[in-house]
């Protein structure tokens, strides 16, 4: 599926957006959008942002929103603009451009009044801002995409209010609010939050005086906010809208007199403060010793670097700023009910009195709210239709009905909605508790469930279903209710992760919440998966996954009330771990503070089937889009895969499993012995048997590993199993003879019994498109069939997730470099780029190794690693055997916050300890999302890839530990990664200057 099929089934993604037009005197209607499709279909509607947009323009008694064209490059863009008119213009870096700024320049020579905002979709892209400010003179704003959706909203907010704000403030004496920020991440979380805050005031009095059209039209009269990122500029706009301000938010250190100048923010709010002293003012600085500074200049001061910032900035929103339901009345006035949304019209219609049907029939008011809800299509076929048309008014009262109950029922098909019995139901949707964002992994699968339902994508498999697990997802705002309302706040700074646990745990979830995980388990028997959806999770900004557990909880208690309590307590642990210890410190390491993340939850039915006591899928596995260890005439692009039988913890956990590459699934990564001694013996089922668990302890706690011969008895391995033949040292498809089993998915891969290899591939393929960079999937595979039934085999997504973000590629001149230069060199290696600011190594002595101790081992490079990051140093790390594996045999168990400051990791081998890299984990997706170099050097006598362990262990000065030595060299060590070759080297230190 290429870009401009993907295109068209992309209108179709769309909720409504476009049944909206003609507000105001200046609004931003049509908005061009060039990104990914997946950047697009997140920017739109994470967070259920169409119904925000829709209810913010009805609540201003306004008539239209704005209408989004997407399209995935900028010559498409400009094509467009050549034939169009646009209000907006939003760009990402991913533009298919060589050079986004130049775009900008072509855009405004062809319309020279639209305004332009880049959104940047990682930090690191300020840098790339930031070194071509002169560049920027075409671009109207800079934002930095966080996760928050509201950002979208907030942008379209920012160019309105700054075009009608000259008009407003004179004829309808708006309030201003002045921003001077030139931080792209600042602007980025004040603008969202200072909307949300307006638009929710706004609700609220509309809410509190449905009936008072004077109140309710002076409520277009919402506060504007202008911002700026200059001292000039902010000076004018005083200047302009000073008898309109509301208050003035100000920086510390911003450009003045085309300077950065450390005391800008002193200098205008002293000069503001003087003219106007009762205005409310807020300084705000990255440096704690300015709060006296504010002081002196009576304004209130806000610590960039503070736990509390968006608490306290939200807190000053509301002190300082000053969607209705459909009501049924009869005609005398008197309120017979009240409808929300379609499910309540559809539950009171068939209870109220049939005079009060056709009153509001008549008066046009079904059709009228419908359109302010954005239901065009249903409003437009009721609009014409008189009760007196049917034969009765009981046939017409039905219609009405059938009519709602259709919508509903077409327009939930790939759709988030609300959870009740009867949404549980509903196929192809999922069901949603509490409001806010639905988290990195839920977005990427509401993402995929929305893509399958509109493109019908199983049809190219025949007998073959492919769909997402039964998904509910607790939204962010149950976690921020759960937080504040049982004070959990204070915990952040907690170093004890059991206490943290233990207090989450003894909090109380809402009784909303509470009551909703009540009827999912009254309709949901079989086992469940509770999965972490953090803000930042698996996004293209922030890459977080492996941070947070997943809890497999067996439901099986004949008690409902034991299996609410097992659901609710998983559900606060994984709201806990936002306040553990390693998160913290993954979050710090990324430059972020704790309050910016925010977790939803995602509760899925688990994929598979009940054998004896166990309850396991035929198979699961990873997938890349993108595959760095190709062989014969494999090409990077053709991806790779991991299976195994049972629950995917084989694969992610990095043990035993099946790889094979999609687009040549029967060509084998290993030789036939060597597949016999790596294959797959053990599989992972729940434990329906166990009763008491203690379910802090993880995902691997209701877990039972079990012999392959079990699987068997299950009759399970028929296409997942062959036989090794050690009389003729080869390997016999199919277990119809006696001999060792093989997990090598024949049937499946090469006979092609179940299209594996093609879903694969297909959904890697059109994925890829959608998110624009490499993808990484996780999926289940249940082969259960009955056509009598209706049940086929299945293939579950159960992930996407992007695996890097990397836009500038460096020139790497590899032939440059001698072989006695190198400390290391690898033709393994993961990684691009040239880094030659590290002075430090850290390796454990391979003549010390010991695979029973690295438990131990764990505890010391912690130590170290904390010492690296109090002293702002990176370092390489080396070490046999896996990093992040938790199989301590295999290698050092760490986790990532234990090794986080390691910018190049190298796993090595042995002679007697030569273990596979690992593959397919969620550390391993960590490492290449934060452009960590990754570097295999297998052991080999003869070898082209070596590392030159005489020169190391002979480095002067080095410190020595227990199990590890810490080189702290004067001079750097060079690094040097051809990453579309894979050939990566660390020169020596002591040739590093030569080679700069």
């Amino acid at each position: 599926m290429d870009n401009k099929e993907l295109s068209y089934y992309y209108e179709k993604f769309k909720y409504g957006e476009d049944n909206f037009h003609n507000l105001m005197q200046y609004r931003v209607k049509e908005i061009l959008l060039i990104s990914t499709f997946y950047d697009a279909y997140i920017f739109e509607h994470d967070s259920l942002l169409s119904e925000q947009i829709v209810g913010e323009y009805h609540q201003l008694n306004l008539t239209t929103v704005p209408r989004i064209t997407s399209v995935p490059t900028g010559e498409e863009a400009l094509n467009l603009l050549r034939e169009k008119r646009y209000d907006l213009v939003i760009t990402t870096m991913r533009t298919g451009e060589a050079n986004t700024f130049e775009l900008s320049r072509k855009i405004k020579q062809l319309q020279p009044e639209l305004p332009i905002i880049l959104m940047l979709a990682v930090k690191s892209d300020i840098v790339i801002v930031n070194r071509n400010r002169d560049r920027l003179s075409y671009i109207e704003s800079v934002f930095l995409w966080n996760g928050d959706s509201k950002l979208i909203l907030a942008m379209i907010k920012y160019v309105e209010d700054k075009k009608n704000a000259p008009y407003d403030t004179e004829n309808g004496l708006v309030k201003v609010i002045l921003l001077v920020e030139d931080s792209i991440n600042f602007i980025s979380i004040y603008l969202p939050l200072l909307y949300t805050e307006i638009m929710e005031q706004t609700q609220r009095l509309i809410s509190e005086e449905l009936n008072d059209n004077q109140k309710y039209n002076r409520m277009r009269t919402r506060p504007k906010v202008i911002v700026t990122d200059n001292y000039e500029e902010g000076m004018r706009l005083y200047q302009q809208y000073r008898e309109h301000l509301l208050c003035v938010m100000s920086d510390m250190e911003f450009y003045h007199n085309d300077e950065l100048d450390e005391e800008a923010g002193i200098k205008f709010l002293k000069t503001i403060k003087r003219e106007n002293p009762d205005l409310a003012c807020i300084l705000q600085s990255s440096v704690l010793a300015n709060r006296r500074i504010a002081e002196d200049l009576g304004v209130t001061f806000f610590h960039k670097q503070s736990q509390f910032l968006l608490k306290d900035l939200r807190n000053f929103i509301v002190e300082n700023l000053g969607f209705g339901d459909l009501v049924f009345r009869d005609e005398q006035g008197g309120e017979i009910g009240r409808a929300k949304n379609l499910l309540d019209f559809e539950r009171i219609i068939p209870e109220l009195p049939m005079d009060v049907v056709l009153f509001h029939t008549r008066r046009k008011d079904f059709s009228s709210w419908l359109i302010a809800h954005g239901e065009m299509q249903i409003a437009r076929k009721l609009r014409p239709v008189e009760a007196e048309d049917f034969g009765s008014y009981d046939i017409y009262r039905q219609f009405l009905l059938n009519q709602f109950k259709s919508l509903r029922r077409e327009r939930n098909r790939g759709k988030i909605v609300s959870l009740n019995r009867e949404s549980l139901g509903i196929e192809d949707a999922i069901t949603r508790i509490s409001s806010g964002s639905l988290g990195g992994k839920g977005r990427g699968l509401a993402f995929f469930n929305s893509f399958l339902v509109t493109t019908e994508f199983e049809s190219n498999f025949r007998g073959v279903r492919i769909k997402i697990p039964q998904t509910t997802i607790i939204g962010t705002t149950g976690f921020s209710s759960f937080v504040s309302d049982n004070n959990l706040f204070e915990l952040r700074n907690c170093d004890d992760d059991d206490e943290i646990k233990r207090c989450f745990i003894g909090g109380e979830l809402s009784l909303q919440i509470m009551d909703k995980l009540r009827i999912y388990l009254e309709e949901v028997r079989t086992p469940i998966a509770v999965r972490s959806s953090g803000l930042l999770e698996d996004s293209q900004s922030q890459p977080f996954a492996g941070v947070y557990q997943t809890y497999m909880l067996p439901n099986n208690s004949n008690d409902i009330d034991d299996r609410l309590n097992q659901l609710a307590t998983a559900v606060k642990l994984v709201y806990s771990s936002v306040f553990l210890n390693d998160t913290r410190s993954y979050i710090e390491n990324l430059n972020y503070i704790i309050e910016e993340e925010s977790m939803a939850v995602l509760i899925q039915k688990v994929v598979g089937e009940q054998y004896d006591h166990f309850f396991y899928p035929h198979l699961s596995g990873v997938a890349q889009s993108f595959n760095y260890y190709p062989i014969g005439n494999m090409d990077n692009q053709d991806g790779a895969a991991s299976i195994a039988v049972g629950l995917g913890q084989s694969v992610v956990e990095g043990e035993k499993s099946f790889r094979f590459c999609p687009e040549y699934p029967t060509v084998s990564y290993l030789a036939d012995e060597d597949i016999l001694k790596s294959t797959q013996i053990e599989f992972y089922a729940i434990d329906l048997d166990k009763k008491d668990f203690d379910i802090q302890q993880g995902e691997f706690e209701t877990l039972s590993k079990q012999g392959m011969y079990i699987a068997e008895k299950h009759k399970n391995l028929y296409n997942m199993a062959s036989v090794w033949d050690p009389e003729n040292q080869r390997i016999v498809d199919g277990i119809s003879c006696a001999g060792p089993r093989i997990i090598n998915f024949a049937n499946i891969l090469k006979y092609n019994v179940f299209p594996l290899a093609d879903i694969i591939k297909r959904v890697l393929a059109v994925t890829q498109v959608a998110l624009g960079i490499p993808v990484e999937i996780e999926f289940a595979v249940d082969l259960t069939k009955n056509e009598a039934e209706g049940i086929f085999p299945t293939f579950y997504m159960l992930q996407v997730r992007p695996m890097t973000v990397n836009l500038e590629d460096e020139f790497v001149d590899m032939e440059s470099i001698k072989p006695d230069d190198l400390l290391l060199y690898t033709e393994e290696g993961l990684g691009n780029g040239v880094i030659d600011d590290i002075y430090d190594i850290i390796f454990i002595d391979p003549d010390k190794f010991d695979k029973t101790e690295t438990r131990e081992m764990v505890e010391e490079i912690n130590s170290l690693n904390t010492m690296m990051k109090e002293q702002g140093k990176e370092y390489i790390l080396i070490g046999p055997g896996r990093w992040g594996t938790r199989d301590r045999f295999l290698g050092i168990p760490v986790i990532w916050s234990q090794i986080s400051k390691a910018k190049i990791i190298v796993e090595v081998g042995l002679e007697d300890y030569n273990i596979e890299p690992s593959q397919g984990t969620h550390f391993f997706h960590n490492v290449v999302a934060l452009n960590i170099g990754y570097f295999y050097v297998k052991y080999q006598k003869k070898a082209e890839s070596f590392i030159d362990w005489n020169h190391i262990k002979s480095v002067e000065g080095a410190t020595k530990y227990k199990y590890f030595v810490h080189i702290a060299s004067c001079k750097p060590f060079k690094v040097i990664m051809d990453g579309k070759n894979h050939r990566s080297m660390i020169c020596k230190s002591c040739v590093t200057e030569r080679l700069l």
